[in-house]
């Protein structure tokens, strides 16, 4: 805060002593005037100096300059000015794009309500390019339709949900002829085996474990779906036997005790589980587990993760 000269008149008397100093004071305040740059006799601004001017006799009145501090400045901040708009810029719009044209649907071929060989041979042949799951069968399911539907809008044909012509043809090109093995829902690394099923197998879910044959078979409602090769825990650790049932699974387990990898694992009495080994893929029956069911197809374990759920019965025995 800068002090502020201000010219204040302040009427004083001066006696006969004071009179004879009133000449060197006029010329101070005249020098003060001089240096603070301002004219005598003006306050322009809020600053300068009044011209001082001598009294005659005891009543004269001199104006005297005097210093007083100016109030502090509004603490209130300016207002910050408002920018000016920036001009906008138009784009101008895109072309429309020309939708895209989807055929005339032709006559019905195949589609719900139908049964026989021509349903299997199209649900395998959606399995192969992955629109169908499962097993195939003679029948047309609500998942056929959905496949159907799905495979005629992907390749821009009309969306029926039933075959015509079109849908057949570009199906036929993106496929082969269904294998037997693929018709009768045996996959790649699936075995065969004639010993008998354990009656406890022959009811509800089950994967039924056949020490005799070294087999696992997934059997629903005593329908065998598939049927893999397996081995077993090492004398000093063996596979337990009974009936038990799926208590957990784990995708990518890998085994706390023995640090080994145990994928698609579903376990079934403690930390027994039936899983894939690589072991048993690479060296076979020379090894053993440390008690779970080693399965060596890695596809077969694969798909038969996904159709076990947890609950579902586990039968190990000896046919």
């Amino acid at each position: 805060m800068q002090p502020v000269i201000r010219c204040v008149a302040r009427p004083e008397r001066y006696d006969g002593a004071k009179m004879s100093d009133m000449g060197a004071g006029v010329t101070r305040v005249a020098s003060v005037a001089m240096i603070s740059g301002v004219l005598a006799g003006t306050c322009a601004l809020g600053y300068g100096v009044s011209r001082a001017t001598s009294g005659s006799g005891p009543g004269g009145t001199a104006v005297q300059a005097v210093v007083i501090t100016s109030p502090e400045p509004s603490t209130t901040p300016a207002p910050t000015p408002t920018p000016a708009p920036r001009p906008r810029q138009v784009t101008a719009p895109l072309p429309s794009q020309r939708p895209v044209q989807v055929p005339e649907p032709g006559p019905r071929l195949l589609g719900a309500g139908d049964h026989g060989p021509k349903v299997r041979d199209l649900q395998a042949r959606l399995r192969q390019i992955a629109w169908y799951f499962g097993d195939v069968g003679d029948t047309w399911d609500r998942q056929t339709t959905a496949a159907v539907k799905g495979f005629q809008d992907k390749r821009r044909i009309a969306e029926t949900g039933y075959v015509d012509q079109r849908t057949l043809d570009r199906l036929h090109e993106m496929t082969r002829t269904p294998t037997r093995d693929e018709l009768a829902n045996r996959l790649p690394g699936d075995l065969h085996t004639d010993a008998r099923l354990d009656p406890r197998c022959l009811t509800g879910r089950a994967m039924c474990i056949d020490k005799q044959s070294s087999t696992i078979r997934w059997v629903v409602d005593g329908k065998v779906r598939r049927t893999m090769a397996v081995r077993f825990g090492a004398s000093y650790s063996p596979t337990r036997e009974g009936l038990f049932h799926v208590g957990w699974k784990s995708r990518d387990h890998v085994s706390h005790l023995y640090h080994s990898s145990m994928p698609f694992a579903m376990f079934f009495s403690g930390g027994q589980a039936v899983h894939y080994s690589s072991d048993f893929a690479a060296r076979g029956y020379l090894g053993a587990s440390h008690g779970c069911v080693n399965v060596r197809d890695y596809a077969g374990i694969q798909w038969l993760f996904d159709q076990v759920d947890i609950g579902d019965k586990v039968v190990i025995y000896w046919s």
